[in-house]
């Protein structure tokens, strides 16, 4: 592996900052098959007992930790353990306990409205299709999809921070909005495996690829990554 990097690397130059190279199909289907070797076990990282719990954990588990999440969200579900407690529950309150998670007020105000909009146009029970759950305050398509491949196994594509960055680096995409990001990785990869590639390429950028310092020397796809720096 070693070598064929080195050659990749004298052939097409070191890839500076903000350089990035799209590669084939064949190559991105070989980087994935290595990437799902290095990481089995590869499942959602957020503590959940159904739906809903798994519904609030993702959208608090924005710009912050799964593990932070994880910290929280006990208390949050023993004291408002469905979306009509929760719907109801005072603001303030809901706002001490996910204080931690930071963005503490909108975020607050999400997974209250959201519990709303669940109890006032789904009869309190978490909708199961993408164009429902994308009506609901705090709920994109990010968020949608990572229920649906997590809970109902209707696969799908979880373009969160770490799918956009190592989708460029890995040359999967070079577009910058996750819309489009989205479409051109069900263009590139089989449907039945888009939720489990996204968990995999999150549990790579979290443990490998990280966004100021990536541990190349120690990545499995160094020798296919268009961005590698060995």
């Amino acid at each position: 592996m070693a070598k064929t990097a080195l050659t990749k690397k004298s052939a097409r130059g070191h890839l500076g900052a903000g350089k990035f190279k799209k590669v084939s199909a064949k190559i991105a289907a070989e980087a994935m098959k290595a990437l799902c070797q290095r990481y089995p076990d590869a499942d959602c990282e957020l503590t959940y007992k159904n739906d809903f719990e798994l519904l609030i954990a993702v959208i608090l588990s924005a710009q912050t930790t799964d593990v932070n999440v994880n910290k929280v969200t006990p208390k949050l579900f023993k004291r408002f353990p469905t979306a009509e407690a929760l719907a109801m529950a005072p603001l303030d309150e809901v706002k001490e306990i996910v204080r931690s998670t930071g963005y503490y007020n909108a975020k607050a105000q999400n997974i209250q409205a959201c519990a709303q909009g669940i109890v006032e146009r789904f009869n309190g029970k978490v909708p199961s299709s993408l164009e429902d759950l994308i009506t609901l305050p705090g709920v994109g398509r990010k968020t949608a999809n990572v229920l649906l491949g997590v809970i109902h196994n209707i696969s799908g594509w979880t373009v969160d921070t770490h799918v956009q960055r190592l989708s460029k680096r890995l040359g999967f995409s070079l577009e910058v909005d996750p819309a489009k990001i989205e479409k051109e990785l069900q263009k590139l990869f089989p449907n039945q495996d888009w939720t489990k590639y996204s968990i995999t390429l999150i549990w790579h950028g979290r443990r490998c690829c990280f966004a100021r310092n990536p541990d190349c020397p120690s990545c499995p796809v160094n020798n296919l990554c268009p961005s590698s720096s060995i």
